[in-house]
């Protein structure tokens, strides 16, 4: 399991070693050791009848029914967290095992899963340096060194090159939108339990999935704070399912902010996201922002919304984990950053925060002062 399906695909499925001129799996599975293939599933079925097969973390739904007897979650850091709180339990009643080899990606669930397990009897953990190792020269570590500290810069380069061959958690996510606003946060002591306050509203703030994740952050303003209490998500599901989860919170709603296209008519109902949303009794006003084209300054807003922002860890720990990697994708051809962003499990959290910073000062109630009635005896 990769962290995609399509980095799965072009990465071990039709890869070719440069030496040979053969795909890897040919290599690895002669074709006399199987009883077929098949390419459109990427899974194959050996004589003795057992199967392998890869996937990715964005679609780690393709294993349950099928329970597997191992996984392998090969960089695992960028992977949908997600992935593992499904599989475990599956590999826990079918006696099975799993392997993590990844190489750290910043502080994320990678580092949270090395912390957790290292002293665990029930596992085995091993951080091996490119000294341990002792696979690589000298002179290809020091060119590595020198090419990404040309391309990144200096501390970033030297940061990177650290990550890459001493395991280092030290080194920020590459191209993260939010790293470092949220890495303040964490330092500030901004990262904690925010429990809910009774006196003001909850507002919340959606991303509105069809075919994949449905995401809705949950804050209140707290005095001059912004106290970022919840966080849901689910896929598969329709409206009502969130208003029932809305309504199962229990909090005192105010607006609810949902995106551009939650004003577009369904064509089999013939009726609106939003308007469904109301016909399901959804508690509390619905608000459906207008579109903007104007993504990175709506991220830049959003970076400075996060200054204001406490996020309790406990309840938000899906949605600090996308804010944490929502980053952009890499062209490995021109070996630059894309403007855009990179489309994965983080996109749908990022996605609904953003509209929670565009839209959340627009939602708070406004209290205006009230004029005494000046008595025709003092006039």
């Amino acid at each position: 399991m990769l962290p995609q399906a399509a980095q799965a695909r072009k990465a071990i499925w039709e890869a070719v070693d440069p030496h040979t001129g053969k795909r890897r799996i040919d290599m690895a599975f002669p074709r006399e050791f199987r009883s077929s293939t098949n390419e459109a599933e990427m899974l194959i079925r050996f004589t003795w009848g057992s199967i392998w097969r890869v996937v990715g973390s964005d679609n780690y739904d393709a294993l349950v029914g099928s329970p597997p007897a191992g996984v392998v979650f090969s960089e695992w850091p960028l992977a949908d967290p997600a992935a593992w709180g499904i599989i475990s339990p599956i590999l826990a009643e079918n006696n099975g095992w799993v392997i993590f080899p990844y190489t750290p990606r910043g502080k994320n669930h990678g580092w949270s899963l090395y912390n957790s397990r290292k002293d665990d009897p029930k596992w085995h953990v091993e951080l091996q340096t490119v000294d341990d190792t002792g696979l690589i020269s000298a002179e290809a570590l020091a060119e590595d060194l020198a090419d990404k500290i040309a391309i990144f810069g200096e501390d970033q380069g030297r940061a990177l090159y650290e990550q890459e061959w001493y395991c280092s958690f030290e080194a920020a996510i590459q191209g993260a939108y939010y790293g470092g606003e949220m890495k303040r946060a964490s330092d500030d002591g901004r990262i904690c339990g925010v429990p809910a306050e009774r006196g003001p509203e909850v507002i919340t703030a959606w991303d509105i999935g069809i075919d994949d994740a449905t995401a809705i952050w949950f804050a209140q303003m707290v005095g001059r704070e912004v106290h970022v209490i919840d966080y849901y998500e689910a896929s598969g599901m329709d409206v009502r399912h969130y208003v029932d989860v809305l309504r199962e919170r229990g909090y005192s709603y105010g607006e609810h902010l949902m995106p551009h296209d939650a004003g577009y008519r369904e064509k089999g109902s013939g009726k609106t996201y939003a308007q469904q949303a109301k016909e399901s009794n959804i508690p509390g006003r619905v608000r459906v922002l207008p579109r903007t084209d104007n993504l990175l300054g709506d991220i830049n807003a959003s970076r400075q919304f996060i200054a204001k922002c406490w996020f309790d860890e406990d309840r938000c720990q899906r949605g600090i984990e996308a804010l944490r990697q929502y980053r952009r994708e890499w062209n490995d051809k021109m070996q630059t950053w894309h403007q855009r962003p990179q489309h994965d499990w983080t996109s749908h959290g990022a996605d609904a925060f953003r509209y929670l910073a565009t839209g959340f000062e627009a939602a708070q109630p406004v209290t205006l002062p009230v004029r005494k009635k000046r008595s025709a005896w003092a006039a």
